[in-house]
């Protein structure tokens, strides 16, 4: 909970608040229950509202609660001091989204913080009860992509950034052996000890990109980057004029970033503006990479689901193509898992 912060999204909230989830290397604890993907309650409200923002995803006849994950809360970190990873996901996407690349990552060797930006995400669920400005529940405020309201995409940016770096701060408490955790719980045993941050990195996808990318410029302590499909610039205030270049992709960067695209994305002749601003800065620190035969949501865990879903008969072929592309998962999700493995195991390796 940021009190330097009023919330963006509702004026009647009088601070921000973030909700994470860290995943890390842990020590067995096979007597604790496996997280699901989705808590229930989250799962309901996703399926009722995810589609305004992901047309193509069935109405109903899915129960996105049902997929496990292959956590066990509160488990006992194991001994040794590793890089930290934030996570950033799409505008309207909850951090739960990116649950795969997460717990790939993290059983590499890395602390995985994935974090929720509420009234931004589809669906936040707080732990506890609701306060006396919001309620356990908290939905997204967006009703179309926030790319065709200029002053609302650079409302979540600045958002997203901030919310970042605050992140940042709260794992520095941790590390340092206190809580700030607003319930003020206990963390997992061992887990502050982990976290080294002089090793610390960013990636995230779409809205998320953009933030992994403008996040590292703005902040030192971010070391390297990945940007999946993020815009690097702002939208275009009119018909026939540029938008304007966030600033890491004006003036560049010293730390390694990637750049990560689809053949398939609806707004690539848009993104390609900043892009080539983005890599055309000396001292190749940046590089990009592409998918073929996938669309904008490949990144997402939706890689994996999607297919599903086409082949019980909720979802079309047009609309797999239009979300994730007519990749395999098979391929797909290895190929993205292991570019980001790749990328952050270059340049922040596990020791």
């Amino acid at each position: 909970m940021d009190h330097t912060r009023r919330d963006p999204w509702d004026p009647s909230i009088p601070v921000r608040e973030v909700m994470v989830t860290v995943l890390y290397p842990a020590r067995p604890a096979t007597d604790r229950p496996v997280a699901p993907q989705m808590t229930p309650e989250a799962a309901v409200v996703f399926g009722v509202l995810a589609r305004r923002l992901r047309p193509g995803l069935p109405e109903a006849g899915v129960d996105w609660g049902a997929t496990a994950t292959h956590a066990h809360p509160d488990a006992p970190a194991l001994p040794g001091r590793r890089p930290v990873l934030l996570y950033s996901p799409g505008g309207g996407d909850p951090r739960t989204l990116g649950t795969a690349a997460a717990e790939e990552l993290a059983s590499r060797g890395y602390v995985v913080v994935t974090i929720d930006h509420p009234g931004d995400a589809v669906v936040v669920e707080f732990p506890g009860p609701a306060t006396a400005f919001r309620d356990t529940v908290r939905t997204t405020v967006f009703r179309d992509d926030p790319r065709t309201d200029p002053e609302m995409f650079r409302t979540m940016i600045e958002t997203r950034v901030a919310d970042t770096r605050f992140v940042l701060d709260r794992l520095a408490e941790l590390a340092a052996g206190r809580t700030p955790d607003v319930h003020r719980r206990t963390p997992p045993r061992h887990l502050g000890r982990a976290l080294d941050l002089r090793r610390t990195g960013c990636y995230g996808h779409s809205a998320g990109g953009t933030t992994a990318a403008e996040a590292m410029y703005r902040d030192r302590r971010v070391r390297a980057a990945v940007t999946m499909e993020g815009f690097l610039d702002h939208p275009s205030p009119a018909p026939g004029t540029p938008g304007e270049l966030f600033p890491v992709a004006r003036y560049g960067v010293d730390r390694p970033l990637l750049l990560l695209g689809t053949d398939g994305f609806e707004g690539q002749r848009e993104l390609e503006t900043s892009w080539a601003a983005m890599t055309a800065h000396p001292g190749g620190h940046t590089h990009r990479r592409m998918l073929d035969r996938s669309a904008h949501w490949v990144f997402t865990d939706l890689a994996a689901l999607v297919p599903q879903l086409q082949r019980a008969g909720l979802v079309t072929a047009g609309a797999r193509a239009g979300l994730v592309g007519t990749v395999e998962p098979s391929h797909s999700v290895r190929t993205v898992r292991g570019m980001l493995l790749g990328f952050f195991a270059r340049h922040l390796p596990v020791c």
